[in-house]
């Protein structure tokens, strides 16, 4: 203060005076520099503001990327082909040989400094993106891996996404319709094969309800009216019938008697609604994946059988094998529209197993052992009637006969083969049939289609649950083998003055063991899932299905004291793992299984980092 008297002079002076200009010099002073300060600081606020909004859009930008290739495929499925040969994360997950740049420009396909970028609609040309396409392993599992790179300004974020078809293997229980199939109720599909809601007659046409304490631990949908009943949905359950008011479902049994019980997911008091999801007419698609003449379509072909055919799987010194026999197939890949090329010899390093009777071939009494087709498909044909196809077997030397033999073992010996209501119905057994029986443990990925009847003869489990997967689908009805005998015992049923001698015949389980375990994903495409010879049998212990199932109809597994209990849970690995080549719905859809956010793959000026 003394120093600031004698700056300003007035340290002659004996009194106070002149201190007020010297306080208020003071005070300005204190206050510009808190100006100067507060200046400073909030300049470095908005600088820093301005960095955490494009550090924030940036990422949404990316997630933009997503959501434009998503609607792409949506818009257009043979998009997954599309990509740039040149992006980074393309060649380093080899891609670049399976995609191409389409015809109409997509700015977001830019690479590198000179490369372009989509705009997010509405940003005012401020964020921007692009993506990378991974496609290597779609014609596999139907899964697209996308790294999309979102920016704004100076801040540069990416993610990566796997894309997957969105199809019945979302669901551990799927059906079209909630009745009996026709063909083994035996009432009319005119009539029957409709929903509730579209007019279809409230009783007669064997509608099936759950209920009897029936646990559903997973993802349900039915596009037709379910009648639920004491049944327990622990997770989502869905149905394509939309009322205006009121219930979602009919609280009925199977007799259309009103009932209670029943128990859904927390929060929820019935079934949401969800489209209609449609089924393929047939399971011929597949087939197609055992072609060698279509190298773009089909790289690696799969494993084509004819006529009745035998699969059991084992693991032989740490590698999946399979014992195949299969009597009438002539060549086990295919060529030509019609059939009629003979097939090529590519694929060689899977091989099917080489057709005929010698010691280790497919129409042997011991089959062939080969390994199996990992990450493939197997289809069981019909023998073909067409003179030209290659795998044609005449009439006259393979009659179509039913129950009498098939070649690999069916029927067993004494057993009572199963009939149907329905005369439109395949036969059981048939000699010429496109039917394939399988059990074993299975190391691989794989996919077993049938054109007509498939058969779980045995437990079918997985020998790493982990990492191994397994699709079995049938255009006809998947079975779980149950085979019964008639058998007629002898007993003295007279008495000492009288002697008789009585007979009584009886249906009885021709298989000594119980239990069924089936760890796949399974489709019956236009009929059903179920229990062979159900109501016949007695009670043969648990059918335990770890995986999906999806249904034209709904299948019955017991009746009375006959038959399986259900215990069906849901493989949650199928939310992002689909079976190779596995069946998808009429309509295709896309969802996002996985996404993250990961180091980002440009810099600020388009340039890889």
């Amino acid at each position: 203060m003394r120093r600031l008297r004698r700056v300003l002079h007035l340290d002659g002076l004996r009194d106070d005076r002149g201190m007020a200009m010297a306080m208020v010099i003071i005070f300005g002073m204190v206050i510009v520099v808190m100006v100067t300060t507060s200046l400073t600081v909030a300049t470095s606020g908005l600088r820093k503001a301005d960095n955490d909004q494009d550090w924030n859009g940036a990422l949404s930008a990316a997630y933009a990327g997503i959501q434009d290739y998503q609607a792409r495929l949506a818009n257009d499925t043979g998009y997954t082909q599309y990509g740039n040969p040149d992006a980074q994360y393309t060649t380093k997950n080899a891609s670049a040989g399976t995609v191409r740049l389409p015809t109409d420009a997509n700015p977001a396909f830019g690479t590198g400094v000179s490369g372009t970028w989509a705009t997010v609609p509405s940003s005012g040309d401020s964020a921007k993106y692009r993506y990378e396409v991974d496609n290597h392993r779609y014609l596999v599992d139907g899964t697209i891996k996308i790294r999309a790179t979102g920016k704004v300004g100076n801040s540069v974020r990416s993610v990566t996404a796997s894309v997957r078809q969105q199809g019945f293997i979302d669901f551990l229980y799927f059906s079209d319709y909630e009745i009996q199939d026709p063909q083994l109720s035996g009432k009319s599909a005119t009539n029957c094969a409709r929903y509730a809601y579209a007019g279809r007659p409230s009783t007669g046409c064997n509608e099936i309800a759950f209920g009897s304490g029936d646990v559903i631990a997973g993802p349900a949908h039915s596009n037709d009216t379910m009648r639920i009943c004491q049944a327990t949905f622990s997770t989502s359950v869905t149905t394509s019938w939309k009322p205006a008011s009121g219930k979602t479902y009919a609280a009925v049994d199977s007799n259309n008697n009103s009932c209670t019980g029943q128990q859904f997911p927390a929060g929820t008091t019935q079934p949401g609604f969800e489209s209609s999801i449609d089924m393929p007419a047939t399971n011929a698609q597949q087939k197609r994946e055992t072609r060698t003449d279509l190298r773009t379509d089909v790289p690696r072909p799969g494993c084509l059988y004819t006529g009745p055919t035998d699969i059991q799987f084992t693991v032989v010194d740490g590698v999946g094998k399979m014992i195949v026999k299969s009597p009438y197939t002539r060549q086990t890949r295919w060529a030509g529209d019609d059939g009629s090329a003979i097939a090529s010899t590519q694929s060689t390093d899977q091989p099917c197993g080489e057709p005929g009777t010698g010691t280790g071939k497919l129409g042997s009494a011991n089959g062939a052992t080969v390994p199996v087709p990992d990450n493939n498909l197997i289809y069981v044909q019909n023998v073909p009637s067409a003179k030209t196809d290659q795998n044609y077997t005449s009439t006259s030397v393979l009659p179509a006969t039913c129950n009498q033999g098939n070649g690999v073992g069916y029927p067993l010996a004494g057993e009572t083969a199963p009939t149907f209501a329905s005369s439109s119905a395949p036969c059981a057994y048939g000699s010429r049939n496109g039917d394939v029986f399988v059990k074993g443990k299975l190391q691989g990925k794989l996919t077993i289609a049938s054109e007509n009847y498939l058969y779980a003869t045995g437990n079918i489990t997985y020998n790493d649950a982990s990492s191994d997967v397994l699709g079995l689908t049938a255009t006809n009805a998947v079975w779980v083998w149950n085979p019964v005998g008639t058998s007629t015992t002898s007993y003295d049923c007279g008495s000492y003055w009288y002697p008789r001698t009585c007979t009584s015949t009886t249906n009885g389980a021709l298989l000594g063991d119980t239990n069924r375990e089936i760890d796949a994903a399974v489709i019956s495409v236009a009929h059903t899932f179920g229990v062979q010879n159900y109501d016949k049998g007695g009670l043969r212990g648990t059918l335990t299905v770890k995986g999906a199932i999806a249904q034209k109809f709904r299948g019955i597994v017991s009746s009375g004291d006959n038959g399986y209990i259900k215990k069906y849970q849901y493989d949650s690995r199928l939310k992002y793992l689909s079976p190779p080549k596995f069946l998808n719905p009429v309509t295709t859809t896309y969802g996002i299984t996985t996404v993250g956010e990961v180091v980002a793959a440009y810099r600020a000026d388009g340039g890889n980092r």
